[in-house]
This record gives C-alpha cells, sequence and structure tokens, in this order.
C-alpha cells in the first residue's frame, strides 16, 4: 500500500495511466467569464471588480450577491461596463452563489474571483496562453501572492520563480492535497465544469478542493508559472486558521474520498494513503496560516496533529510552518 509518505515523494506528473481522452475543441476566440461571489464584500469589490474588468480577454463579469446587508449591490451598480452583469443568490452560499454565476456565464473559460482579490494584469492572457499549449486542459493555473487587509503585498512568493507545480495527469497529486488554493488563479473549462457538476453545495470548506478533483478525473491541467493574483489574508477569510481548525476541513476529505468518479481513476491501493496525504496537508496549511497571524500555540498543537499521524510528514511540515512567517 502507498503511504502518505509515498504520496509526498510522487513526480509532478503521475504513474497511474490516463483514460482515454479526446482533445478538446478549440475556438478561434476564448472568451473568460469571471464569476465572483459577493457577500457584505463593499470594502474591496469595487477594487476587484477594476482588476477583473482590465483584462482585455475577460468578456463578463457576473456577480453574484449572496445577500449582502451593506453596500456590495450599490457599489456594482455604479459601475458603467457593458460586460458587468449582477445577480442574486438569497443567501444561499458561496458554492451556489458560483454555480448561478456558471450557469447564465456565456465564456469558454470560467475565473471564479473572490470579491476582497485582485487579478494582476495580464493574469487572464497567461492563462490563455497556457490552454492554447495544452488543447486537452480542462483546467490551466498559475500562483499568487498575498497582500492584507490594506492592500499591502505581504507575501514573498515571489522568491518561488523556479517552482513548478504539476501539469497533465494531476489526479493523484490533487487528491493528497489542494495545490491550487485559490480560484482567482485559475481557468476552469465551462463545458467541464457543468459535466461534472459544479461546486457541491453541501460542502461548507474546501468545496473548490473537491471541484477541481473531480476535474482532474475527466481531463488535464496546465500550470502557467506566474504570479496571477493578489489573494488577500485577514482574519474574514473562511480558510483562516484564527477562526477555523483542521476538523473544519475534514468533511471535505471524507466527500472526496467517496466520490465514484474520483475513485474510478485512482488505484484502490493508493486510495488510503492518498487520504492521510490530504489530512497531513490541510493540517499542514491550517499551521501556516496560524502562524501568519501571529497564533504561535495553535500551529504547535496543529504541528503535533501531523506528528501523531506521521513523524516522517512532520520535518516537511514544520518547514512549510517555517517559511509562512516570511510569507513564503
Amino acid at each position: 500500500m502507498i503511504t502518505a509518505e509515498d504520496v509526498l515523494d510522487l513526480p509532478a506528473t503521475t504513474r497511474i495511466v490516463p483514460a482515454v481522452r479526446l482533445p478538446l475543441p478549440a475556438s478561434s476566440t476564448t472568451p473568460v467569464s469571471v464569476v465572483i461571489p459577493a457577500k457584505n464584500a463593499a470594502a474591496y469589490v469595487g477594487e476587484t471588480l477594476a482588476s477583473a474588468l482590465a483584462q482585455s480577454e475577460v468578456g463578463e463579469v457576473i456577480v453574484v450577491d449572496d445577500g449582502s446587508s451593506d453596500n456590495t449591490i450599490a457599489i456594482v451598480r455604479a459601475i458603467r461596463d457593458p460586460r458587468l452583469r449582477l445577480m442574486t443568490n438569497d443567501s444561499a452560499g458561496v458554492s451556489a452563489a458560483r454555480n448561478l454565476g456558471a450557469r447564465h456565464a456565456r465564456g469558454e473559460w470560467l475565473l471564479f474571483l473572490d470579491a476582497d482579490d485582485r487579478l494582476r494584469p495580464g493574469a487572464a492572457a497567461a492563462l490563455l496562453a497556457a490552454a492554447r499549449g495544452a488543447p486537452r486542459a480542462v483546467l490551466v493555473y498559475g500562483d499568487y501572492n498575498t497582500i492584507d487587509s490594506e492592500g499591502r503585498q505581504i507575501g514573498r512568493r515571489g522568491l518561488l520563480k523556479g517552482r513548478r507545480k504539476p501539469s497533465g495527469d494531476v489526479l493523484a497529486r490533487l487528491a493528497s492535497g489542494n495545490f491550487i488554493v485559490n480560484g482567482g488563479i485559475a481557468l476552469a473549462r465551462a463545458e467541464a465544469f457543468r459535466a461534472i457538476g459544479g461546486f457541491d453545495v453541501s460542502l461548507r470548506y474546501c468545496e473548490d478542493w473537491h471541484c477541481w478533483c473531480r476535474l482532474a478525473a475527466i481531463g488535464e491541467f496546465e500550470f502557467a508559472p506566474k504570479l496571477l493574483l493578489d489573494y488577500r489574508l485577514h482574519t474574514a477569510n473562511t480558510m483562516n486558521a484564527a477562526v477555523r481548525t483542521p476538523q473544519d476541513f475534514f468533511p471535505a476529505i471524507a466527500r472526496v474520498f467517496d466520490d465514484g468518479l474520483i475513485l474510478a481513476r485512482l488505484p484502490e491501493s493508493t486510495a488510503a494513503g492518498l487520504r492521510q496525504a490530504a489530512e497531513i496537508h490541510l493540517v499542514t496549511y491550517a499551521a501556516m496560516q496560524a502562524v501568519r497571524f501571529g497564533r504561535y500555540r495553535q500551529a504547535l498543537g496543529y504541528l503535533g496533529m501531523i506528528g501523531r499521524r506521521s513523524l516522517r510528514a512532520l520535518p516537511r511540515a514544520v518547514a512549510r510552518t517555517a517559511l509562512a512567517r516570511f510569507g513564503i
């Protein structure tokens, strides 16, 4: 049986024999639809919209208001751009909001941007360039840097310029942990996204990871090694370790490893090791977030959880947590 430690050492391209897949149809024009779920996002949504509308490759921006009680809707309506569309979601949740926007999107590619993040100039162009070079890809993605509540850069991920993330058949690597992290760095082929049913509205957290795994089960991914997004870290983030604990994320692990579409593409002997690796990945992420917000005792507790699962995985988790203190 493959263990969590074996999974951590898998190469970027897995050795799993992929299912036969036909090239996806290319289009002479490849419009991008940006879907932005928003709830009480008045402090940031104007900046977020400006960053999306500045991308010439973006054909439309769909804001789905999820029951805001502040000025979010007024700010959106005040922006005069024919590409901007506003919908309402009646507080059905972020996954339902994204799915609603995707159902009405006209673009060949979907980009799910959070209402407090910012696309960097040229982000859509870089992703589309990667997509043109990978006609079998159902998802293309890049990387991000982090900013604080005031928009100041706090991340130093530019130091990782030489880092490569997986391309091709990525399902095993992705099942062991979400290396995409934020939907704002990815383009999902709209046809494929709808085919796998979109985001699972029953999941409160890590629903994006589950969705990416389902996409990886039906097609290839392509990595564009560029910083494409300013990802805002503040206490309102749902993944912020100051609010959430690893136990909040474990239902998503159960969902991933109980999903017939995903399991059909994973050799049975790998499932247990991949699941343990996913647990270690999420607990490590929680420790990294705790360190970023100065909650060192909490971070140590999370590292203890990792040690109890796998002593071999602990040094790597400690190193990643330490690097998070420096914005990496």
